[in-house]
């Protein structure tokens, strides 16, 4: 999962931090898809579902992406665990990171209650445009 990277707004660099509840890892990320494939109502990774199809992320979701004011990074559990361990979340979930600050924008509770990724992009949408009232995680 390559993360997609734009030059944020302004002269303060953000970054948008969407962490999936799934590892890192060619053997691990076969599983997920094959797991996917087989039962997808049973998979963990509610974002995963949302964001991913059968033959990768999904062009809507990598097009809503590359359209977003803000840099973007795309993480697994294990690497966000490694970047960030004090953060201590629920996942899946997406974070601001300005400066040394990590701010929660959209948790696990809020992503699973998204039922496509209409849905999803409506709501990280809603999120950014009301920033400033963010919870601080780290």
């Amino acid at each position: 999962m390559p993360p997609y990277v734009m030059e944020g707004a302004g002269g303060k660099e953000e970054v948008l931090l969407v962490v999936y509840d799934a590892d890192s890892g060619f053997l691990r990320e076969l599983k997920n898809y094959v797991h996917k494939a087989v039962s997808p109502s049973t998979h963990r990774c509610v974002l995963c579902g949302l964001t991913y199809g059968s033959t990768g992320i999904s062009p809507d979701w990598k097009k809503f992406l590359k359209g977003l004011d803000i840099s973007v990074e795309l993480l697994h559990r294990d690497e966000m665990a490694k970047k960030y361990p004090a953060a201590g979340i629920r996942l899946p979930a997406v974070f601001i990171k300005s400066g040394p600050s990590l701010n929660l924008v959209m948790g696990a509770g809020e992503i699973v209650l998204c039922k496509n990724l209409e849905e999803l992009m409506d709501l990280l949408t809603y999120k950014l445009k009301h920033r400033n009232e963010m919870k601080t995680v780290q």
